[in-house]
């Protein structure tokens, strides 16, 4: 599979190729803050296919965690784009990004131990508690 997306601006354009390990929602309060209050509608793709087209992006990383995710995201219109977990070999990429986003199926709605009361889950969506298989 061959994904192709852009910031809002569009001064930052990536390609994402292979196969998304995992398409979910996300509820948990990082991903809120990071959505506007929303869930976060994401893609798990392998890390070594994908790249940036155009522009470089901005980077963002707790300096407070052990172990924090790296966010990447437009310094012009601050679009996040991916979030590069502690695993190297995989990226989270944000589905509100893609040139198509018919292209992205959820598999499961995720951390719905924090999903707020006015987020909507499609019926039939499994769901998990938090990560599936934790």
């Amino acid at each position: 599979m061959a994904i192709t997306g852009h910031c809002y601006c569009g001064e930052l354009h990536y390609k994402a190729e292979g196969e998304p390990r995992f398409a979910g929602q996300c509820h948990c309060r990082e991903c809120q803050y990071i959505s506007g209050g929303g869930a976060n509608y994401f893609m798990i793709m392998p890390a070594e296919g994908f790249s940036y087209t155009k522009g470089a992006p901005k980077q963002f990383r707790r300096s407070d965690l052990a172990n924090p995710a790296t966010r990447e995201f437009c310094a012009t219109c601050g679009t996040h784009i991916i979030t590069r977990t502690p695993d190297p070999s995989m990226v989270v990429l944000k589905v509100g990004t893609l040139d198509d986003p018919k292209q992205f199926t959820p598999r499961a709605a995720i951390w719905m131990n924090d999903k707020q009361p006015w987020h909507l889950v499609a019926e039939g969506l499994a769901t998990f508690p938090g990560f599936p298989g934790r």
